[in-house]
């Protein structure tokens, strides 16, 4: 199994927040089952102020790019959620040009 660590900041304005949260607490099942099926076995997102730390979890073969790729592309659903999500949200000062999500580092693990 693999494991990413990620993070984004949403824009600087309460109601984004609000409507964030709010959407990922009845995320859409069209959204669910299409991250399950590109191999994406866990999914955690954490929110403090406006950045966001997302951990996921996937299978051995699973390659970020490519099948993340895939899964914005499996449905008109799935598409009208990532450009819903990407209008709430913006790279951290920390994410490589053309990075969305800024893949983070593991510097630690306990076993």
């Amino acid at each position: 199994m693999k494991q990413y660590g990620q993070t984004i900041n949403l824009k600087d304005d309460p109601e984004i927040r609000r409507r964030y949260v709010e959407y990922h607490a009845r995320a859409w099942p069209e959204v669910q089952q299409g991250l399950k099926s590109v191999g994406i076995r866990r999914m955690l997102i954490w929110i403090l102020g406006r950045q966001l730390f997302m951990f996921m979890e996937t299978d051995d073969d699973f390659d970020l790019a490519q099948d993340f790729a895939r899964y914005e592309k499996s449905s008109a659903r799935v598409q009208e959620w990532q450009q819903l999500m990407a209008s709430f949200q913006e790279p951290t000062a920390h994410a490589k040009p053309g990075e969305w999500w800024a893949q983070m580092e593991l510097v630690f693990r306990l076993e």
